[in-house]
C-alpha cells in the first residue's frame, strides 16, 4: 500500500479520534459520551483495519472482530439502560 495513504489515513483517524475524545470530556449528557466512545472505538477499529491492509496481513482480524462486537454490545446496553430510564421518568409525570 501507498505509504502516502497510510498516512493520510492515520492522519484522518487520529484527527477523529481526538474529537471524539474532546466529545468524551465535554460531553453534555451520558448518551453523548457514549456515542463518542462509540466513536473512538469505531476509530481503533478503522486503524487497526488500515495496518493490517498496509501489513498485508490477517493476523489482527480477531481482535478487530472482537472490538467491534464490544462496541456494538456496549452501545446496545447503554442504549437499553437508557431506554428504561426514559420509560420510568415518563411514568413518574
Amino acid at each position: 500500500m501507498n505509504p502516502v495513504v497510510v498516512a493520510l489515513c492515520v492522519g484522518m483517524l487520529f484527527v477523529a479520534a481526538l474529537c471524539a475524545l474532546i466529545r468524551v470530556a465535554k460531553g453534555p449528557t451520558m448518551l453523548d459520551r457514549v456515542v463518542a466512545l462509540d466513536v473512538v472505538v469505531a476509530t481503533v477499529v478503522i486503524g487497526l483495519c488500515v495496518e493490517a491492509a498496509a501489513n498485508r496481513h490477517a493476523t489482527t482480524l480477531p481482535v478487530i472482530v472482537v472490538l467491534a462486537l464490544v462496541g456494538f454490545v456496549g452501545s446496545v446496553s447503554v442504549a437499553r439502560y437508557a431506554a428504561k430510564e426514559s420509560d420510568e421518568e415518563r411514568g413518574k409525570r
